[in-house]
């Protein structure tokens, strides 16, 4: 009996460690970030990573046999998604224990937006008064197809690489608060860089469309 007991506990460890080895990569992390917004092709997330295709792939295989992202095939491409919804509930939880635990994620996003950089954000609650007023104008400025897998309820879309032909759509007399893929995304601060340039008083918003979701708020599905 004690025999099989510790048996149990080695496998039943060991299975856990799975997920702990296939997440033991910064690039796995990215990898699974990126996922969490959309279905991506690996041609895809190579670019968005900088790294080359082979080595996205082998990445992609890890998490794939970790059973946290799936493949299908859609013509000549094979696309990567979410195993399941509960895998990004469980890399939301992890990136929230990691900033709770580890100072230094801190330290690197303060010296990122540093001040003076007009990167400054704004804190949910007021966001939501200040929707509720008619005070602000939310943008998503992530690509199209992120968008339309979720975004924040009433936010526009408008990605980053469309803002400068866009900007007449946006009011000059409202704040504009700009959102992307959470605390770890730059496509918000450059965001509110070029509509600061312009003369718009803008924001960034720091949570994802799972934070959103996970606090109970609304969150549309295009």
């Amino acid at each position: 009996m004690l025999h099989d007991k510790r048996r149990f506990k080695n496998d039943v460890y060991g299975q856990l460690a799975r997920i702990g080895k296939a997440l033991a990569s910064p690039k796995r992390l990215e990898l699974l970030d990126l996922i969490c917004q959309a279905e991506r092709s690996v041609e895809q997330l190579a670019s968005e990573t900088g790294m080359s295709i082979a080595n996205t792939s082998q990445h992609l295989r890890a998490l794939h046999q970790a059973h946290l992202v799936e493949a299908r095939k859609r013509g000549r491409y094979v696309l990567y998604g979410l195993a399941d919804a509960v895998v990004s509930d469980f890399y939301r939880s992890f990136r929230l224990l990691a900033e709770d635990r580890l100072a230094e994620i801190e330290r690197i996003r303060e010296r990122f937006f540093a001040p003076g950089q007009e990167l400054t954000a704004i804190d949910r609650d007021t966001l939501l008064r200040r929707v509720k007023q008619g005070e602000v104008v939310v943008i998503d400025v992530r690509p199209a197809n992120e968008y339309r897998s979720a975004h924040i309820s009433q936010a526009l879309s408008i990605p980053l690489q469309e803002l400068g032909q866009r900007l007449a759509e946006l009011p000059r007399k409202k704040t504009i608060v700009a959102y992307c893929r959470g605390p770890y995304c730059v496509l918000a601060a450059e965001a509110v860089q070029l509509l600061s340039r312009h003369g718009f008083r803008a924001y960034r918003l720091e949570d994802s469309v799972s934070d959103w979701r996970a606090r109970g708020l609304p969150v549309e599905v295009n």
